[in-house]
């Protein structure tokens, strides 16, 4: 509680579980056990160490009208309705300054991602060349955002944290290596790069070279990803030879390469998306191209400690396939549920296959129950991506996501007998979403959805709108 000024110059007695604190002029009185409710390592916790019988109240010369609103949030573990008055971001810096920034983020992140009630609550802009050229998203709900040869931070508060210049002309590939070093490749730029947000400086490079093969340079990263210990890049070259090198994350050097083809046929072509899982430790590649004839390409999965394929596919012309024609026109991969996604390029149909039990033919084709929302015939330009065990995906500008039904919140709850039924699919988007633009790419980070579009400048930000048990009110 607050309390006038005759309260607060009473000295404190041992008996007393009560601190005084005087914020910027103006007079408060709570518990010993509030104040230390925000940590032993916080602010106000260290200050309620001090000698009881210091008769004047402790001293912090700081904002009293927050103040007042994180007290509130140590005492109920939620934002009263005086924390509208600021913004997000104020609060914010003051939560890190008394050092109890884990309640706020508690307190103001979303709950789980449902992408049945997904929307839009923010649209997050670099200050300068807006258009997005690609992104990555952490676990924590923050994003870094490639703009031209710029990469802007963008913290778990949505907030602009950094932004960073690199030597590259646009940056087409980016991959987290730790939580401050970013791994960048371009279409236009050889290697694949390191740089350092704490200093915005670049700490390293790798290139991919075969003294024994002229042929072999200017080598540009056409897709990165990371596991545990090791970066794996696709690197191809201006005459389509290309391979995967496997990267040291610690001393940022090539430790093996593996992968290597010819690239002059579909089923050749440098690998476009690549996914650690590190349950069954193998790396998915895929690639797609459309064509005069439909669409073709691969799905592979290495092990990076021999460098061989473990399985593959190849539509069309593989026999791997129960629907010839109707090749896949992108790949998505549950690394949770160790389940491969495909969407067909004719029927817009979308195939399942259990990773641990690849065969010739391991698609299983996911039924429409509900006659309002039978597919569209045909795909011109789709994404998908798994996270959180929903499979999104967007068609031209729509967006929906197909939810397991023993895990819908609305849905009929347990597993269906038949594995076509397994999973239902609803719009996630309104109309208007969808007008806005062709879907170029889609990331789970946090509770979080972050989406891209063709020409649209900044990135869409999804979150659950229903409530978890924190309500947060900014």
């Amino acid at each position: 509680m607050e309390a006038g000024t005759s309260d607060l110059t009473r000295g404190t007695h041992p008996s007393d579980d009560r601190i005084k604190l005087n914020v910027g002029g103006k007079l408060f009185e709570t518990t010993l056990s509030t104040v230390r409710s925000g940590g032993p390592d916080s602010l106000l916790s260290a200050l309620s160490s001090r000698a009881i019988d210091d008769p004047n109240p402790v001293f912090i010369d700081r904002d009293p009208e927050i103040f007042s609103v994180l007290l509130s949030l140590l005492r109920t573990n939620t934002l009263p309705s005086t924390a509208r008055r600021f913004s997000k971001q104020e609060l914010a810096d003051e939560a890190l300054y008394y050092g109890i920034d884990a309640q706020f983020k508690a307190a103001t992140s979303p709950p789980p991602l449902d992408g049945i009630d997904a929307s839009i609550v923010a649209t997050i802009r670099p200050a300068s060349e807006g258009l997005p050229s690609t992104f990555t998203a952490a676990a924590d709900g923050s994003v870094w955002i490639a703009h031209g040869g710029q990469i802007s931070n963008f913290d778990w508060n949505l907030g602009h944290a950094s932004t960073i210049r690199t030597h590259l002309d646009e940056i087409d590939s980016i991959s987290r290596v730790w939580p401050e070093i970013a791994a960048v490749g371009s279409g236009s730029n050889a290697g694949l790069h390191f740089y350092d947000f704490s200093n915005g400086g670049n700490v390293g490079s790798v290139h991919w070279t075969d003294p024994s093969d002229p042929r072999i340079f200017k080598a540009r990263v056409k897709a990165i990803t990371g596991s545990e210990n090791s970066i794996f890049a696709a690197f191809d070259c201006p005459h389509r030879e290309n391979c995967i090198l496997e990267v040291d994350k610690t001393r940022l050097q090539i430790a093996s390469q593996f992968a290597r083809q010819s690239g002059n046929q579909a089923k050749h072509m440098t690998p476009e998306t690549l996914t650690w899982v590190p349950e069954i430790g193998v790396l998915v590649g895929s690639a797609v191209t459309a064509g005069a004839f439909g669409y073709a390409g691969y799905i592979r999965l290495w092990d990076p400690r021999s460098g061989e394929v473990v399985w593959e596919t190849n539509e069309p012309g593989a026999g791997r396939s129960s629907r010839f024609g109707d090749s896949f026109a992108c790949v998505g991969v549950d690394v949770e549920g160790l389940t491969l996604f495909k969407l067909c390029s004719q029927s817009g149909d979308l195939a399942m296959a259990d990773m641990r039990h690849l065969g010739d033919d391991p698609w299983v084709y996911l039924k429409e129950k509900n006659p309002s929302l039978v597919n569209i015939d045909g795909v011109t330009s789709s994404v998908i991506h798994c996270y959180k065990r929903q499979v999104f995906v967007g068609r031209e500008g729509d967006l929906e996501v197909w939810s397991r039904l023993g895990e819908m919140k609305n849905g009929v709850e347990g597993e269906s007998e038949e594995a076509e039924g397994l999973y239902r699919r609803n719009f996630v988007d309104k109309k208007e979403n969808s007008e806005k633009g062709i879907i170029k790419k889609i990331e789970g980070g946090g509770n979080r959805l972050f989406i891209s579009r063709e020409e649209v400048e900044g990135i869409e930000v999804w979150e659950s709108s229903h409530s978890s048990g924190l309500i947060s009110v900014l």
